[in-house]
């Protein structure tokens, strides 16, 4: 850490996605800033002692963690994750200062195939808007509701190029890309009588387990590498750091805006 790296941060973050990639990155950096995390991951047996591990490492730092392991994207789970949350904020007189969605789930298919077994059914469109675009909206739309975030408070979301450019099998998660692009848009709209800003993080290709999901992401490694006018490709840390700052009270006037985080990445053919 930079010696003149030294502004903190209080509150609670409320992150979907917290046990691995940015969004865990961003809730040990958050932490790290004096923020407690309420985390919401989705993790089978295999991988829960990753999520265990960031939990531990966010209250080594003397942060409160609660996270839970459920379905973000099912209503009955969110409900029941913001009435747990409700009565936390409650007892301790808190409030949500950062609500960041970081959901990596969809379908890599073909919207059009010759083969008709092969092109992305209806059933898989619909989840994978509804899990990586139209979530974000739900989420918001209950802690505004519930009074869990007010004045000074940030709601963010992952984007990617994605959702400007065409790739292939990426046409659904692409289409939820610019659908979370257009609700930010909204929300600052909406959320601004509030004091409330939304903006969403365009981060650049990122090694992250999500990516690792992609066929051929070998090769977007290596591109990312090679076109980086940094020279490298983006980390988690990178985004997460980025993240802290949009959380800082300076930036309130920053809202409605596709922030890349990239290293110069996108402006590179």
């Amino acid at each position: 850490m930079d010696s003149k790296d030294t502004f903190t941060l209080d509150g609670w973050a409320l992150i979907l996605g917290a046990s691995s990639g940015i969004g865990g990155a961003c809730s040990i950096e958050l932490a790290r800033r004096g923020m407690n995390i309420f985390g919401v991951h989705l993790d089978r047996k295999a991988t829960v002692p990753n999520a265990e591990r960031i939990r531990s490492e966010i209250t080594g730092m003397g942060r409160e963690a609660v996270f839970y392991n459920v379905n973000a994207a099912d209503p009955d789970k969110r409900r029941e994750v913001l009435d747990e949350v409700g009565k936390i904020l409650s007892a301790r007189s808190g409030s949500i200062r950062l609500f960041l969605h970081s959901l990596a789930f969809g379908t890599l298919r073909p919207l059009v195939s010759t083969d008709f077994k092969e092109a992305i059914t209806q059933a898989q469109v619909e989840m994978t808007l509804d899990v990586m675009a139209n979530s974000f909206i739900y989420w918001v739309q209950d802690l505004v509701a519930r009074k869990l975030m007010g004045r000074g408070g940030r709601v963010m979301a992952m984007t990617s190029a994605g959702g400007q450019r065409a790739w292939p099998i990426y046409g659904a998660v692409s289409a939820a890309k610019a659908a979370l692009e257009s609700y930010i848009r909204q929300l600052a709209l909406e959320l601004g009588p509030l004091g409330i800003t939304a903006n969403a993080i365009r981060a650049g290709v990122t090694d992250t387990p999500a990516l690792r999901k992609i066929p051929g992401h070998e090769k977007m490694i290596d591109l990312a590498s090679t076109k980086n006018p940094g020279g490298r490709m983006t980390t988690p840390q990178d985004v997460a750091r980025a993240v802290a700052l949009l959380c800082h009270e300076g930036s309130q006037w920053m809202t409605g805006n596709v922030i890349g985080v990239d290293g110069g990445e996108f402006i590179v053919d």
